[in-house]
């Protein structure tokens, strides 16, 4: 049924309006008691086996939400209602900021992929935090916040941006992430190299310990696709000397000619980072490599090109504790984060695991 309005309605439309229409009849929906009660029924089904601790959290499973669809902070009670177990918002920004000239999103649909170039448009980070120190949770995902540069921030002074966010954000946040990674603000991917990323990650760190004294908020960063496997094991490596408590593997990617794309060329050479299914090879790529690396020492987490059950199963079993989705989540519709969770708990009912826990990492295990 959702295949055949997305390709009736959703695909007619300009993929950013059909972002904030979607959108907004999800947060419509979540604001209707009995409504909420029979979606979350129907499209989060619970799985005992399936439940998860990462982070020094609980969680109803492993699935989350992907940073850039809820930028606002204004949609988790709707997008856990649809069954993510996890919910990260953002990128937030220091300053609030428009983001890039539109047109900015394109939908390359032979590919079941994405291009963005949307420059981290958001509310900033004073307003968000006031949105989540007034919010009223019906129901009650893990929230994780997701920081970025501000882009008029030259980047000599990025550090003091990312810890004016952390400052505000870390109290209303589960965890939170430093993003370095998106190709969308210039300069920001520098701030990956091992030299500029220690001090970012170091004073981050502090200023979340400042704002938060009654307990330790979980801090990761998230890294690029397009990365060196060199500088991959240097961002691993530096990711345990700093005690860091994990790495999101991957954010999305500039790369094209190699990936084999089938959609219309003029589309293909849209700048942006592309997302979907054609990140699936490389991201899963770079995750084998950091688990190799830090092994369970730190948690990692598994983002770009999850599709379906099996997608998400192989980046368990390549060492992501938790995994999250965004894309295909627009290819897929509601029903997605369902089909996901009961084909993980299918996939664990017959593996030799008695737990996702054992299942993490298991296929780089048993070629180390």
């Amino acid at each position: 049924m959702y295949k055949i309005f997305f390709r009736l309605v959703f695909k007619r439309l300009d993929p950013e309006q059909a972002h904030h229409l979607a959108f907004r009849w999800i947060r419509l929906a979540a604001r209707v008691p009995v409504l909420r009660t029979f979606l979350a029924a129907a499209l989060a089904p619970r799985h005992k086996e399936l439940r998860t601790e990462a982070l020094g959290l609980r969680m109803h499973g492993p699935f989350g939400l992907a940073a850039g669809f809820d930028k606002n902070a204004v949609g988790i009670d709707g997008m856990a209602m649809l069954g993510f177990d996890h919910v990260e918002i953002g990128t937030v920004t220091g300053e609030p900021q428009p983001g890039n000239p539109k047109q900015r999103l394109f939908r390359l649909v032979e590919d079941r992929a994405l291009i963005n170039r949307m420059g981290f448009n958001n509310d900033g980070s004073l307003r968000v935090a006031a949105r989540l120190a007034s919010r009223t949770p019906v129901f009650k995902p893990v929230v994780g916040v997701n920081i970025g540069k501000t882009k008029v921030v030259p980047e000599e002074e990025a550090v003091a941006d990312y810890v004016k966010s952390a400052e505000r954000l870390a109290p209303y946040a589960d965890y939170l992430v430093v993003n370095v990674s998106s190709p969308n603000t210039p300069g920001l991917r520098n701030l990956q190299a091992t030299e500029a990323l220690r001090p970012l990650l170091s004073a981050v760190r502090e200023a979340a310990d400042r704002a938060v004294s009654a307990r330790r908020v979980p801090l990761l960063v998230k890294i690029a696709p397009d990365l060196a496997d060199e500088d991959v094991d240097a961002v691993a490596d530096l990711a345990v000397e700093l005690g860091l408590d994990g790495i999101i593997a991957t954010n999305t990617t500039i790369a094209r000619d190699e990936l084999g794309l089938k959609s219309d060329p003029s589309l293909v050479e849209e700048t942006g980072g592309l997302s979907g299914a054609p990140l699936k090879e490389r991201s899963l790529e770079v995750l084998r490599r950091l688990y190799a690396r830090v092994g369970d020492r730190i948690t990692l987490v598994g983002v770009g090109g999850i599709e379906n059950a099996e997608d998400a199963w192989q980046r368990i079993l390549a060492g992501a504790t938790l995994v999250q989705g965004y894309s295909a989540f627009i290819y897929e519709g509601p029903f997605w984060g369902r089909a996901i969770h009961k084909g993980l708990a299918a996939r664990l009912a017959t593996s030799p695991y008695a737990t996702l826990a054992d299942a993490v990492g298991a296929d780089v295990r048993k070629t180390a």
